[in-house]
Order: C-alpha cells, then sequence, then structure tokens
C-alpha cells in the first residue's frame, strides 16, 4: 500500500513537469501528507490545473459521507469490479503529484521509516481516481492512490507500491477519454530502475510532524556480520 508521502518542491518545477496553470498562492508544502489530509491532483476534469482533493475516497453512494481514510488506495487487481472504484475508474481518474513515499520496515515492535523516491530526483505522477460527494457547501473531493505489486525496486521493503508513470505520454494518456480495455492496459506494474530508498527519522510515524527534517537519511546502525 501508500500510506504516507510528500510533496516538497516548488510550483515551477510542478509547473514545468506537467504543463499546468498554477496560481502564485496556491502551493502549500507537505513533508509528510496522511491520510484524510489535502493534496494536490490534476483531475481529468481539469487537466490543466492543479486541484486540492482529500486523500481518502468517499464513494458517492456513502450515506453520510465521513470523511475517514479509509479508502486511500485501490488495488489495481479487480478494481473495475469494486463498487467503491468502478464508476471512478471510468470516469473520474487523476494524476496525484508527489516528490517521494514512505514505507516501513518492522524491527520488534519499532516501524522503521524509508523515503522511497526517483533516482534522478524529478517529482512522482501516482495513478489515481477521484470522486465527489455531496453538494453545495456539502461538496467533499477525495482520491484514491493506484497500488499494484512492487517490483524489484521495492519488493524487499514492502510487497505493495503506487502505479506510478514516468513517461508525459501516459500521464496524459491516463487522463484522457479511455474504454475500459485501455484503462487496464495502463495499469501494470512499473519497470524497475527508476526508484531508491533512504532510512528517514521515527518522527515520520506521528503525521503532525512535517518539517524538513524528515527528508533527511538516517545511516543504518553496523551490522553484527559487517
Amino acid at each position: 500500500m501508500c500510506g504516507r508521502y510528500s510533496l516538497a518542491t516548488s510550483k515551477e518545477k510542478i509547473a514545468e513537469s506537467f504543463g499546468i496553470n498554477i496560481e502564485a498562492d496556491q502551493l502549500t508544502i507537505s513533508f509528510n501528507i496522511a491520510p484524510t489530509h489535502k493534496s494536490y491532483v490534476i483531475t481529468n476534469q481539469d487537466p490543466n490545473e492543479l486541484s486540492l482533493l482529500n486523500w481518502g475516497i468517499i464513494p458517492s453512494w456513502s450515506k453520510d459521507g465521513s470523511l475517514n481514510g479509509k479508502l486511500i488506495n485501490a488495488r489495481i487487481e479487480g478494481i473495475s469490479s469494486k463498487p467503491s472504484f468502478r464508476m471512478a475508474l471510468r470516469k473520474r481518474r487523476c494524476l496525484i503529484i508527489a516528490d517521494s513515499f514512505y514505507e516501513w520496515r518492522k524491527e520488534g515492535s519499532r516501524k522503521i521509516p524509508y523515503r522511497i523516491l526517483p533516482i534522478n530526483e524529478e517529482l512522482l505522477c501516482f495513478a489515481g481516481i477521484w470522486e465527489e460527494w455531496g453538494t453545495g457547501p456539502e461538496k467533499k473531493r477525495t482520491f484514491s492512490i493506484l497500488t499494484t505489486d512492487a517490483n524489484e525496486d521495492l519488493n524487499t521493503l514492502h510487497n505493495r507500491m503506487p502505479l506510478y508513470f514516468k513517461n508525459k505520454d501516459d500521464q496524459a494518456l491516463w487522463i484522457s477519454d479511455l474504454k475500459l480495455d485501455e484503462i487496464n492496459e495502463m495499469m501494470r506494474i512499473p519497470t524497475p530502475g527508476y526508484l531508491r530508498m533512504y532510512r528517514v527519522s521515527e518522527q515520520l510515524n506521528l503525521p503532525v510532524n512535517n518539517f524538513h527534517q524528515i527528508h533527511q537519511e538516517i545511516p543504518e546502525p553496523p551490522s553484527l556480520f559487517g
């Protein structure tokens, strides 16, 4: 799964990477984006602009529209038939912008976080789906990140990873008008050789901690047999 990520970059880099319009006061960076937080996506409805949505999709059929963060990820396996995701997959796709994401290694009772990012430090572009719930002042716009089996870049740490697109043509295609078989064709495990990872502070484990030190590398302790 993907349970935490970051977007701590400049609006100039986002604009250059995705060719979208960004207002002067629009961008707020975050080193620790957690479920239910607002974050930036590019929707198929507004493909030339940044949109600010809550992470954790609220299905259109939800009775109370509770923003509980339970549906932050959508597994690509069988997604087209799952009631919570199937219509969004067909009609409401989005790109989620990040500069890294995090996964954890268990060490006894401890959860050791690792930051995962592109080797060339370009921005990440996750495949996502989004929904609207309610109308007027009650309207909520939410999104989920699609996940797949982890490739060789990540499978020593975790068995799942976000589905991401490196190629700009694929990014544009994902938020274009597609048939279901074309959508399914795009949902494949990413080619390895793109990501690297390093250990970061356990301060990341608390969502309230949101500062640049979270991105700093923590050296691994020496091995007893090293």
